[in-house]
């Protein structure tokens, strides 16, 4: 893996949402050329702060992309390979890094590959729909391996391997060693919701995973005014950050709106905090506009969580203006301390509203950042006596 990939910061996009696509009901929307839309906004993902687009699954399938038909086309309803490779190289002239989501550990019951016998034993986690591979299989494993460099070679930078923790890591360790041949700086991100998850990304030789336990500890200490919450998440995250890359974040396509959480200006804390923790952070589109949602029940349940944007980012709404313009300069602060992706951290102090926290560096660099919840929202992050960043609500 190239260093510079690990100091990445990536804008998660869920494309079949963003461009507005039918989710479920297809029928005569299978020409959509949708993915060029993601274009428009690549200025404004470089404006934001960010040098990366990880965008969720593209390949074709039933429903809602996890549902895999083929993972060698393009989804008729974003388009198709001119689509595909027009945004490759817009991304390339702006020197953004591109990681795909690979959905590998099950595919939809009407892939061929069920007929065929390389799946559909069992239902993925109760799914009917979702049959589950048969990792063991030679076959799976040359397939995999094929799927994975085909896309490297059209000019991706890395993969997200959807539910990464319930692939036995055998077959990762197989699959990677094989892919790193042809493309040893690939950065491999593996979905771990719960679990050991450094044990899991060292035995699957994955080199980053995402962290769900920080996730929750600051958007739940911050909701609940209780830091010692978050004092237990770092001092967790502090011993994965040891061993592995963790996938920081505050949003993404499974989980409500982090301002729907704690609202905008508890959004502001969280991102803070995350900006000042080890790790590669990465921020789902629409947050750093203060998107609010909640996911539902049902088919549908994450439809919410997944919605369109306008064409163009000048027809967003003024409202999230403010919730922007913080983003910008909580980016800005981490984009010049770079050294913070492998920091090591504690906590000096923290109360029910309160909590300080210091980074450090391996040559040094240390910053410290205080944030409170009484008698209002602030956060002030300093390297020494200068302020690096400073809000109150």
């Amino acid at each position: 893996m190239k260093p510079q990939l690990a100091d990445v910061i990536w804008w998660h996009v869920y494309p079949l949402g963003a461009t507005g696509a039918p989710i479920r009901d297809r029928a005569g929307d299978d020409s959509g050329h949708r993915l060029g839309q993601i274009e428009a906004w690549l200025d404004y993902l470089i404006e934001l702060g960010c040098n990366g687009l990880l965008l969720g699954p593209i390949f074709e399938s039933v429903t809602h992309g996890y549902d895999t038909l083929d993972h060698y086309r393009i989804d008729a309803r974003l388009g198709d390979d001119a689509d595909f490779d027009s945004l490759i190289a817009a991304c390339h002239e702006r020197g953004i890094q591109v990681m795909l989501d690979g959905v590998f550990n099950h595919v939809a019951r009407t892939h061929p590959w069920v007929a065929e016998g390389l799946a559909g034993d069992t239902d993925w986690e109760g799914h009917a729909d979702l049959a589950t591979l048969h990792h063991e299989d030679p076959r799976i494993i040359d397939a995999v391996v094929d799927i994975m460099c085909h896309w490297l070679r059209r000019g991706i930078q890395g993969w997200r391997l959807d539910v990464a923790y319930s692939v036995p890591p055998e077959f990762w360790r197989t699959v990677l060693a094989r892919v790193r041949e042809e493309f040893p700086d690939v950065l491999i991100l593996g979905e771990v919701i719960h679990g050991d998850y450094a044990a899991i990304t060292e035995a699957g030789t994955l080199d980053a995973v995402t962290q769900y336990e920080l996730w929750k500890g600051l958007w739940s200490s911050i909701a609940d005014t209780n830091f010692w919450e978050l004092d237990h998440a770092i001092g967790r995250h502090a011993e994965i950050a040891a061993r592995t890359l963790p996938n920081t974040f505050i949003g993404n396509h499974d989980v409500d709106r982090i301002a729907s959480k704690v609202g905008q200006d508890g959004e502001i804390i969280a991102l803070a905090l995350l900006m000042s923790l080890p790790g590669m952070p990465s921020l789902y589109y629409g947050d750093e506009q203060g998107f609010e949602a909640r996911r539902g029940e049902g088919f549908a349940a994450d439809d919410p969580v997944r919605p369109p944007l306008p064409a163009t980012p000048a027809e967003l709404s003024e409202l999230g203006s403010w919730v922007l313009a913080e983003h910008k300069k909580l980016i800005g602060v981490r984009r010049r301390n770079q050294w913070l992706t492998h920091a090591e951290v504690e906590v000096l102090d923290k109360q029910n509203a309160t909590i300080s926290l210091r980074s450090r560096g391996a040559d040094g660099e240390e910053i410290q950042t205080d944030a409170w919840l009484e008698p209002t929202y602030g956060v002030r992050i300093r390297a020494g006596e200068e302020v690096l960043y400073e809000w109150q609500a």
